[in-house]
């Protein structure tokens, strides 16, 4: 089975971003490289923080903003549960989200979990090929949602229709140039049907 294993954001001001990621407490979930490649607008994918109520989601996102994010949309509460979106500085968009709508215990900035969303032209076309480059299916919604078997990483991989994403996180879905996101597993380097880009993982 093909591994998943880390995440890579490309970013203008590396020392700067990783400087937020470690504020925000994603440092052990992500690592911040540097590059000169033009990105502009939506870049088609988010990173998805869940917490285990909306105390902690609170925290998170305070952390992050205190850290230098913008807010894209404010944490409330919804059918589903309660959570936000911020904006990082170096342009990735993140969620913070809760299934619980009341908290049970003190707040505290503790992450459950992270995904990576990856905003897809056409989910099923995704699928098949990451399917077909060895990636495991753990569960999968027809053509709104896909998440992949990925025990090797600290971060969950899963398939999102763009325009979803786009819309979910408050911005156009329009965008152009580089995702600045590059995926670390051991198929080796590939191009995926949305330009998401991945490479070998060194030890």
């Amino acid at each position: 089975m093909t591994t998943f294993d880390s995440v890579i954001l490309e970013a203008s001001d590396p020392t700067a971003a990783a400087a937020f990621y470690r504020a925000a407490g994603l440092d052990t979930y992500v690592t911040v490289r540097g590059t000169d490649a033009p990105s502009a607008g939506f870049r088609g994918f988010a990173l998805s923080i869940v917490a285990s109520q909306p105390g902690n989601v609170d925290a998170i996102i305070g952390a992050a903003v205190d850290a230098g994010a913008t807010i894209l949309k404010p944490a409330t509460k919804s059918f589903w549960g309660y959570g936000g979106f911020v904006q990082a500085p170096d342009g990735t968009i993140i969620k913070v989200a809760c299934s619980k709508k009341k908290d049970t215990d003190p707040a505290s900035r503790t992450i459950d979990q992270v995904a990576l969303l990856l905003g897809v032209t056409d989910v099923k076309a995704s699928k098949r090929f990451y399917v077909e480059n060895g990636l495991a299916v753990a569960k999968s919604f027809g053509g709104k949602y896909v998440e992949f078997d990925t025990p090797s990483s600290a971060v969950t991989l899963a398939l999102y229709p763009r325009h979803a994403l786009a819309k979910d996180t408050g911005v156009s879905q329009d965008g152009t140039g580089s995702h600045r996101l590059v995926l670390s597993g051991d198929a080796g380097p590939l191009t995926d049907p949305d330009r998401f880009l991945w490479e070998t993982a060194t030890a």
